[in-house]
């Protein structure tokens, strides 16, 4: 059966977007203090994808502690690819990737670290990793690596909060819309309270190279967290780290529903700036948002921008009574 572009995306937004594969990270994981309920199993018509929103949600990479004299450096391991991957049952995307997933890994490190990237392109394409924050310009991303080769990114991190990691090879917007991006989230010494950590990263899909995206999701697959919600206690500390890394859209917006959250701006002050319960975010720009849930229930998170949220960049809370 022969179907238009029209027909495919309109299917596939209408069809169950989930996967069940697991996804393969370098380094020690550790995990959040708070309690973290189970996830829902996967529905039997689930999408067979390389990785899964699900697992990227909560999973964070701390890479592996190294002694070379007397310095003490977080080693990360980072490759990047291409995969085809299902973005709904009628749609399979071609994607750049890091580590085999999109978003690429959360790399997590604290101030005062040494952190090193040793990255790899096993692709066909050039690539490189450009860091925000601060390094030295022989390390600042912008170099192609091309097919093969790979290169050491290595610098301290001084400054604690959240950032952006993403290729810088021209033209930056295709790269990073074909998934290479992810979250380098940087502890502050003083540490955070215990609270389930998710990270969502909002990406945005050119179909046709037009420049403008014909589908948005969060953590890589459209409409995911639609049809299997996210699991959270009731009364729980929530601390949501949200990247956007939508490119062609000047700006987009968060909105949780039913409640207000905390808003930290890129992850870098003691004190929330405000309570609210919708943000506006720039591309590459982030924020931690904290929150509780009082009441049992299923609750919508989005932007406000509606077509976006009707074009895959919608999920759901699913609030559990404690």
């Amino acid at each position: 059966m022969k179907l238009n572009r029209r027909q495919l995306l309109l299917w596939g937004l209408t069809g169950v977007g989930t996967t069940t594969a697991g996804i393969s990270i370098q380094g020690l994981t550790k995990r959040s203090p708070a309690r973290v309920p189970p996830p829902t199993a996967p529905p039997k018509n689930a999408l067979d994808n390389p990785f899964d929103p699900m697992q990227i949600l909560r999973d964070f990479d701390y890479g592996t502690i190294k002694h070379e004299e007397n310095c003490k450096i977080r080693e990360f391991r980072v490759i990047a690819d291409s995969n085809p991957f299902k973005l709904n049952k009628a749609l399979t995307f071609i994607g750049w990737n890091l580590n085999h997933r999109v978003p690429g890994p959360t790399l997590r490190a604290k101030v005062g670290d040494r952190v090193r990237i040793i990255f790899e392109n096993h692709d066909g394409h050039s690539h490189t990793l450009h860091f925000h924050g601060k390094h030295p310009a022989a390390v600042d991303g912008i170099e192609p690596v091309r097919h093969d080769q790979s290169f050491v990114y290595e610098f301290d991190v001084t400054d604690y909060g959240l950032f952006p990691y993403h290729c810088h090879v021209t033209p930056v917007t295709r790269h990073v819309g074909k998934g290479l991006y992810g979250l380098l989230i940087v502890d502050p010494q003083w540490g955070r309270p215990p609270a389930d950590e998710m990270v969502l990263v909002m990406g945005g899909y050119d179909l046709d190279d037009d420049g403008k995206n014909d589908l948005y999701a969060f953590n890589g697959i459209p409409n995911y967290y639609r049809d299997r919600p996210i699991r959270i206690y009731q009364n729980q500390l929530i601390r949501l780290y949200l990247l956007n890394m939508i490119e062609f859209d000047a700006a987009v917006t968060f909105h949780i529903h039913a409640n207000l959250f905390e808003l930290y701006p890129m992850g870098h002050s003691r004190k929330p700036q405000r309570i609210d319960d919708v943000v506006t975010i720039g591309t590459a720009e982030r924020h931690i948002l904290e929150f509780r849930y009082p009441y049992p229930g299923r609750y919508m998170f989005h932007p406000h921008q509606d077509e976006m949220a009707e074009h895959g960049c919608m999920g759901w809370f699913e609030v559990i009574a404690v």
